[in-house]
């Protein structure tokens, strides 16, 4: 049985004005449906035989000066059905307008709190999960907060008001009769809990194989032009068949249960309802028991039922719903993010001049545990100061340069920026201070103006404009149909390789940061657009300290110092001069790079 944490509370907390009314009109519905069968009692047992009317009853008529005669009766039970059915009609839509207002606003703070919690997890979170994964809890598996609070409160209070009421009721009218109905209920809970385990099963298969058919349709959306190009349409679509027919499979398998279930509690109500009609039956046959108070029963018995089907059907719900809000508590309960210090330092305010002085002090970090990608990494780098990073692929080059921003934080040593410890610095003020220029320039389905001012949304246009004019960027801009306010594609779709690079490099000459990381910036391009590029970073990188991660040596010409990796160690450190004298790693690398091509034979 689920235990709801306490972070389920904060949100039924949230909510608890609305959730007071839900189940003040709960109780009131419950009541309405208690005393809905009586005017038909009324009308059997008073207005349709000789029986006196009830004394209540009298006294009403007598008030608006209505005699107590049979027509009257007729009537009186006539309006009054009418009446019943009015006001619980009017409650139930009140309590439906209630309880979903309160029970979206519940899914939407845990959906908010869920995406707030996935940003901030580290990337080595997100590297790990596909984004399919993350999606589906983020838009399907946050909707278990409303089943489990339907399941958990309203549903609850609901059927016990309603249970107790028809309870006093029915053992009003016969003892017996109502010891029945009620011992049906044991039965049926058994048969919920016998059923419990194996509902929950199924329902987590067929939400795991959702997932895996999420992720796949994610994927294979975002590589709809490199599966058009390579054919691989078919295997595409095939794999999506795949998948698909294990969702169906599981979901086949959960109907089963579901239907098993379903016929279980079904048989044990039907045995308990004959057991009720035969015993009422005599009774009314002998005389203790009125037709009236035998329909009356009867209603009873029916809502009885009815209830306990619902109560059985919510729970096979919460069974579900308790799927959902485990997926979302795994997340919410995940520890892996870049945490912020309890007292978080500023940075020192010394002139743009003296900033960007960044220490690496016996760093070692991994992807996974006992598996280090970099290995007492020990490395300055002085304000204004280009530092090249070179080596062959998985030398641990991006790596180093992701534990400036925090992306992710080392397993053992310290890194500090203008003399700061970064572990100890305040996280948005941190990245405030690196700027990066990707391979990929990520751009967003914004104008081109807003694009540029992602890391400064309120800067002013004509700041925008000065750094697309610094960046190269402001010819082709100006070009487009509505300039700075072109909404451009996903991904910068309707734009060329330089010119989304050159929209990159002015988003980062206008966030102004001390620290410029760029991971091969033009590993993309052609020789003509890196030239082009190349001179927009000579703009960026001036008076900052620079991090060039590059297997292209064009881009590095200018470096102050090269940092040469291997195997997550530093095995080589100087001048691009001092590194080609040697006859070491870096000056075999220049000599392959700038090697006439050799002419082999294809295979």
């Amino acid at each position: 049985m689920l235990t709801p944490s306490r972070g389920y509370w904060r949100y039924i907390a949230e909510q608890a004005p609305t959730l007071a009314i839900v189940m003040v009109l709960s109780i009131a519905l419950a009541l309405v449906s208690v005393i809905q069968p009586w005017p038909v009692k009324l009308l059997v047992d008073n207005a349709l035989s000789d029986g006196d009317s009830p004394g209540w009853l009298q006294q009403m008529l007598a008030v608006v000066s209505l005699p107590a005669d049979r027509r009257t009766l007729v009537i009186v039970a006539a309006v009054a059905s009418v009446l019943a059915f009015i006001v619980g009609a009017v409650i139930e839509i009140g309590l439906s307008w209630s309880w979903t207002a309160a029970g979206q606003r519940m899914v939407y703070s845990l959906a908010g709190h869920l995406f707030a919690h996935l940003q901030r997890l580290s990337q080595l979170f997100h590297i790990r999960r596909g984004v399919g994964d993350s999606l589906e809890r983020l838009s399907v598996d946050t909707a278990a907060i409303y089943s489990l609070t339907d399941a958990l409160l309203v549903t609850p209070v609901q059927l016990t008001i309603a249970l107790v009421g028809i309870g006093l009721a029915s053992w009003r009218l016969d003892p017996l009769l109502a010891a029945i109905v009620f011992a049906v209920a044991p039965f049926l809970v058994i048969v919920a809990f016998r059923f419990g385990p194996r509902l929950r099963n199924r329902a987590r298969d067929v939400r795991q194989r959702e997932t895996a058919l999420a992720s796949h349709v994610q994927q294979a959306l975002s590589s709809v032009a490199l599966a058009q190009a390579y054919d691989a349409l078919g295997r595409s679509s095939q794999r999506y068949r795949e998948l698909g027919g294990d969702v169906a499979q599981a979901a086949r398998a959960g109907a089963l249960t579901q239907g098993a279930y379903s016929y279980a509690q079904g048989f044990a109500r039907a045995a308990g309802a004959a057991v009720v009609l035969f015993v009422g039956g005599e009774r009314a046959l002998a005389g203790p028991l009125t037709i009236g108070s035998l329909i009356v029963f009867l209603a009873y018995m029916r809502s009885v039922q009815l209830l306990f089907e619902r109560a059985l059907v919510t729970y096979g719900k919460l069974k579900s719903a308790e799927v959902g809000w485990q997926r979302v508590s795994e997340i919410l309960n995940t520890d892996e993010m870049v945490r912020e210090a309890a007292d978080p330092l500023s940075f020192p305010a010394w002139p743009a001049s003296q900033r960007g002085h960044v220490r690496f002090e016996n760093v070692t970090f991994g992807y996974e545990v006992d598996r280090p990608v970099l290995h007492n990494i020990n490395l300055e780098a002085k304000p204004g100061e280009v530092i090249a990073l070179v080596g062959p692929t998985g030398a641990g080059k991006s790596t180093l340069a992701a534990l400036v921003p925090r992306f992710f934080d080392p397993w053992e040593g310290i890194i500090t920026l203008d003399g700061l410890d970064i572990d100890q610095s305040r996280i948005s003020e941190l990245r405030a201070n690196v700027a990066l220029v990707l391979q990929e320039p990520f751009l967003l389905p914004l104008s081109v103006a807003e694009n540029i001012a992602y890391g400064r949304p309120n800067a002013p246009l004509v700041e925008i404009k000065a750094a697309a004019d610094a960046a190269g960027a402001a010819p082709f801009i100006e070009r487009l149909p509505h300039g700075y306010q072109t909404v451009i594609g996903e991904r910068g779709t309707t734009l060329s390789g330089g010119e989304k690079q050159r929209l990159s490099i002015a988003r980062a000459l206008l966030k102004d940061a001390a620290v410029v990381i760029l991971d091969e910036p033009t590993a993309a391009l052609d020789a003509a657009t890196e030239a082009l590029v190349l001179e927009a970073l000579k703009c960026l990188i001036q008076g900052r300290t620079t991090f060039i991660i590059a297997h292209r040596l064009s881009t590095i010409e200018h470096a102050d110092r090269v940092i040469v990796l291997n195997s997550g160690r530093i095995i080589e450190s100087g001048t691009p001069g001092e590194l080609l004298a040697n006859d070491g790693h870096f000056r075999r690398m220049y000599d392959l790079f700038f090697a006439p091509p050799r002419e082999e034979a294809c295979v």
